[in-house]
């Protein structure tokens, strides 16, 4: 499958996930963002900025309680539980957000 935007095609795999992780953009992240029917705002970018360096940093892209746990030791309580996070990704905050980053599907996502 390919996406396509600003006449320039990205090849993804059957789920819309991007299949080579060095294509992405942000305008990328927003064009995908904006075939979900999802306008990325400042929290969005807040989770998608911290995958990217999660993934840098350990080669995988984390399942939803792990990227939980983390997000509030990053960014707080607040910012850290399940309500927040579905409530930006609300087709799943693991699978939703890793595909906005440009990552491959988390491990245990169905």
């Amino acid at each position: 499958m390919t996406l396509e935007i600003n006449g320039q095609s990205f090849e993804t795999d059957e789920e819309g996930y991007l299949a080579n992780l060095s294509d992405w953009s942000s305008e990328l992240a927003e064009a995908m963002a904006q075939q979900d029917g999802c306008d990325l705002t400042e929290n969005h970018w807040e989770v998608v900025n911290f995958l990217r360096e999660y993934y840098d940093e350990y080669q995988i892209a984390p399942a939803v309680r792990v990227l939980t746990k983390a997000i509030g030791k990053r960014l707080g309580k607040d910012k850290g539980n399940s309500r927040y996070l579905y409530e930006l990704f609300p087709y799943g905050p693991a699978k939703q957000a890793c595909k906005y980053a440009g990552l491959p599907k988390p491990t245990g996502c169905v």
